[in-house]
């Protein structure tokens, strides 16, 4: 895995603040919450993982570059 820039980190943080409400699109990982579940974006890691609280109680994050979401709303 080759970590992302200290610039694309503060994109991905700009993108995704505290409170957005995402929906899960792809995510490759046993564990993973079924397509389409909402959460609450509850921050983003020094390596652009977007942390993410499920509705269904998953408490997975979304690996920058491997998973995909898609925003539902701004956090407000």
């Amino acid at each position: 895995m080759r970590f992302p820039s200290r610039e694309m980190v503060d994109a991905v943080k700009n993108s995704y603040p505290a409170g957005t409400r995402v929906e899960l699109v792809h995510m490759e990982d046993v564990q993973a919450p079924p397509i389409g579940t909402q959460g609450t974006v509850i921050g983003v890691d020094d390596t652009a993982s977007v942390m993410v609280m499920w509705d269904n109680g998953s408490g997975l994050n979304v690996i920058y570059d491997e998973d995909i979401i898609r925003k539902v709303s701004d956090h407000d």
